[in-house]
């Protein structure tokens, strides 16, 4: 939870996975080792799809699974539930970390290898829908979301 203006925000976002899978976060060390696997696991069954992670769980109130319409509400659903691929990169790490498993954790970019040539060819898109069959939305071509992919594969040999 994080305390805000109204109060503690118990939403549920891919934030807390940076503690993790960053190399000197907070709940990088062993010690940590079962609360990382505990977020690990609640931001996998809430937030991971097959397309990177959803900036919001589904079943908060504020959650927008698809993302279109005008300007106005595109930059509201942005960070309402709307899949970012890069974001698999946090994910990916921070699996690696508490379950050593390289095969497992390289098991999680297959779905985006399979998007590299439908949409843009040899691109990932910047988003994708929260909901199924989560459409790739956004700009076509994202660079942070091709390298997070490029960075995991080498990461899980």
């Amino acid at each position: 939870m994080i305390d805000g203006t109204d109060g503690d925000d118990s939403a549920l976002r891919p934030n807390q996975l940076f503690a993790i899978s960053l190399p000197f976060g907070p709940l990088a060390a062993d010690a940590h080792r079962e609360r990382a696997r505990r977020i690990v696991e609640v931001c996998a069954r809430h937030l991971l799809t097959s397309h990177g992670l959803r900036s919001l769980a589904p079943d908060h109130p504020a959650y927008v699974g698809a993302y279109g319409g005008d300007q106005y509400k595109r930059d509201s659903a942005y960070h309402q539930g709307t899949v970012w691929g890069w974001l698999i990169g946090p994910f990916v790490s921070a699996h690696l970390k508490v379950y050593g498993d390289p095969e497992r954790a390289r098991a999680f970019l297959t779905p985006l290898l399979r998007q590299l040539a439908p949409h843009c060819v040899g691109s990932l898109s910047e988003i994708f829908d929260g909901d199924p069959p989560f459409a790739p939305r956004g700009c076509i071509a994202q660079a942070w979301s091709v390298a997070e992919v490029l960075r995991l594969w080498r990461e899980c040999d």
